[in-house]
């Protein structure tokens, strides 16, 4: 991923920061317990999974950024698909490794145009759905996010400096699935737009 489309115009793509368990319910269906903080992820396999999920995009960069004023970071938004090799991370896990590679191919990270943060309005209260060969695999709202988007920015600019092109994805609902070769994947998320990838197997 090297640019981001924002109606004509282009923007660098920067870091991208994936949030781990910020959907309760997804947080069941994987085993663990919803984190009282934000958890972000790190940057061949025969388990791969899709996670369809808000990405925010930042026009603006920062560190140590207040509550209060992340939002005024933020650009615009799309939808992300995060794309996992669940059984790389599961065996880096176990060795207590990072696990980076789980995420890092790089067909793994589809993203729609950006729109932006004015055409979208309240970031939390926005259905998001996915679907793989036109079955409903995930159908969710962002009003379900334990941490909301100011506090994920505030909260990952005392990790790292954000920078203009940076893009947080938010987390997903319930509803991960494996996919296979030749699978088609749709997601839409209201007033944000859709991306559509075909899963190919070269991992």
């Amino acid at each position: 991923m090297t640019s981001l489309r924002i109606g004509t115009r282009r923007l660098r793509a920067g870091k991208v920061l994936c949030v781990a368990r910020n959907y309760a319910a997804h947080a069941k269906e994987s085993g663990g317990d919803v984190p009282v903080e934000p958890v972000f992820f790190p940057p061949e396999s025969s388990q791969v999974e899709e996670e369809c999920e808000l990405a925010v995009v930042l026009g603006k960069g920062g560190r140590d950024v207040p509550r209060n004023h992340a939002m005024d970071l933020v650009l615009g938004y799309a939808v992300f698909l995060d794309i996992t090799a669940r059984d790389l991370q599961a065996r880096a896990k176990a060795l207590g490794l990072p696990w980076t590679v789980a995420k890092g191919f790089d067909t793994f990270g589809p993203i729609s145009a950006v729109t932006p943060a004015r055409n979208v309005g309240d970031p939390h209260d926005l259905a998001i759905r996915l679907e793989v060969n036109g079955d409903p695999a995930q159908v969710g709202s962002t009003r379900d996010m334990v941490h909301r988007v100011p506090d994920l920015i505030s909260a990952a600019s005392r990790i790292m400096t954000l920078e203009r092109g940076d893009i947080l994805a938010t987390g997903t609902p319930a509803g991960v699935r494996e996919i296979r070769d030749g699978d088609v994947l749709v997601g839409t998320i209201e007033r944000v737009g859709r991306v559509v990838a075909r899963a190919a197997r070269k991992v």
